[in-house]
């Protein structure tokens, strides 16, 4: 898809108060997209609304809760595309399980991506046209280490779009799926190791937003520490669980 064709498109983005979400609904903006920005936070989308430079509306959604999601779905109307970027996460061991927490990161990462599509496929496919994004991460590959709750989040999410690209991929319904490494938000704040290749959100907003412009179904960045995540899979369980283990 070539820039100009995003004039007049409209997309409704979920997470899009901060970090990947709201850098990526500047990108869109600046192309020409109408938006509908979501979040739980509605002081944070009427402040990015302020901000972008082209038609958008804020509407608060709480994914967790699925008549939110399917309100604000029949409240929007007609659109384009979805991109569903909300995400929480705590680093967790499995030592250190809090199942409130690991409740929350199933809910939000992986059910509320389920929820929001499955309240706007069926007019889609109505209609004949449609775009679906989903943001994955590269921890969605395998299991990592103090990573309980978000690394099956998003292989749960990842397999979601999987079986959605092996379902749609003959129809005009298009289906991307991207796969971040570390971005600089209040996320991954938390962490107090070291994140190699660390990308600022305007950065990975650059890499989405490039992917989405393809037409291509999967794209995980930044290149070089995906194929570190990539190739993981093939290795066979003891040597992956020599190197990626707790110590």
């Amino acid at each position: 898809m070539s820039e100009n064709l995003w004039q007049g498109k409209r997309y409704w983005l979920i997470g899009a108060s901060e970090g990947l979400g709201r850098a990526l609904a500047h990108k869109m903006s600046a192309a020409g997209c109408d938006l509908v920005v979501s979040a739980r936070s509605t002081e944070r989308l009427e402040t990015l609304v302020s901000e972008l430079p082209g038609r958008s509306v804020a509407l608060a959604v709480d994914v967790t809760d699925r008549h939110s999601v399917e309100r604000a779905a029949a409240e929007i109307g007609q659109i384009d595309g979805l991109v569903y970027l909300a995400g929480v996460y705590w680093p967790m061991k499995s030592g250190e399980w809090d199942n409130e927490k690991a409740d929350l990161m199933g809910e939000v990462n992986f059910l509320g991506a389920s929820r929001a599509v499955g309240s706007v496929i069926r007019p889609m496919l109505e209609r004949g046209s449609g775009h679906i994004v989903l943001t994955g991460s590269l921890s969605g590959f395998r299991g990592l280490p103090g990573a309980i709750g978000y690394c099956a989040s998003k292989a749960g999410l990842m397999s979601l779009a999987e079986s959605m690209q092996a379902d749609l991929r003959k129809t005009s319904i298009r289906v991307q799926l991207v796969n971040p490494g570390f971005i600089k938000t209040r996320l991954t704040d938390k962490n107090e190791f070291h994140m190699p290749f660390i990308m600022s959100a305007e950065d990975a907003a650059a890499e989405m937003f490039e992917h989405m412009n393809s037409s291509q179904f999967k794209k995980s960045f930044p290149t070089l520490f995906s194929w570190v995540f990539r190739l993981s899979q093939f290795l066979p369980d003891w040597a992956y669980y020599r190197i990626f283990g707790a110590r």
